[in-house]
C-alpha cells in the first residue's frame, strides 16, 4: 500500500488526476477486501462454535464467549464509516456463508467436535447446514437492530436458547 500512496501523491503533484482517481479506486478495493476477510474470520469462528453446539448438543462458557465476541466484532467491522451502510447487507449473509466460509468452518470444527472424532467429510454429513445457516443469520441480523451497548444482552438471551444452554 505504501507504493500506491507514493504513486497517488506523485499523480496529484503532476496533475494526473485520472491516474490519481484510479489509484484511489484501487485503494478502496483493497480496503474493502481486507474488511471482508476480517468479517469472514469472525464469521468462521461463529460457525465453528455453532457447529460444535449443534453436533454435541451442549454449550460451554468458552463457546458462548466466542459466539458473543464474534457477533460483536462483526457488528463493529461491518458498519461503514458513514454509520449508515454496511459492507455486508442483511440479505447477503447466506451467500457469503455458503460461498466463502461454510466449508472452512466445517473443516476446522472437525478438529474440535467430539474431540476430533469426525474428519471434515464425516462432519459435513452430520451437520444440518440449513439449521446452522438459520442460526448464524439469526445472530448476524441482531447486529443491524441493536446498538453495541444492547447487543451483548440480546446475544446472551439467544445463547440460552441453544441446545445444552440449560446446563
Amino acid at each position: 500500500m505504501t507504493q500506491e500512496l507514493t504513486d497517488l501523491r506523485n499523480s496529484i503533484l503532476q496533475g494526473r488526476y485520472e491516474d490519481a482517481l484510479a489509484i484511489v479506486d484501487e485503494l478502496e478495493g483493497m480496503s474493502r477486501q481486507a474488511i471482508l476477510r476480517n468479517i469472514q474470520s469472525y464469521l468462521k469462528i461463529l460457525l465453528i462454535h455453532l457447529i460444535k453446539n449443534q453436533v454435541e448438543k451442549r454449550l460451554t462458557n468458552s463457546w458462548s464467549a466466542s459466539i458473543r465476541n464474534s457477533v460483536r466484532e462483526i457488528q463493529k467491522i461491518n458498519i461503514k464509516d458513514n454509520k449508515k451502510s454496511y459492507y455486508v447487507n442483511q440479505d447477503e449473509w447466506e451467500s457469503l456463508i455458503e460461498e466463502e466460509v461454510m466449508e472452512d468452518a466445517i473443516a476446522d470444527a472437525s478438529l474440535e467436535v467430539m474431540n476430533g472424532t469426525y474428519n471434515q467429510f464425516q462432519l459435513a454429513d452430520v451437520v444440518n447446514r440449513q439449521q446452522l445457516m438459520h442460526k448464524a443469520v439469526e445472530f448476524l441480523l441482531l447486529t443491524y437492530t441493536y446498538s453495541s451497548k444492547e447487543l451483548p444482552k440480546i446475544v446472551a438471551e439467544k445463547l440460552i436458547q441453544l441446545p445444552g444452554a440449560e446446563d
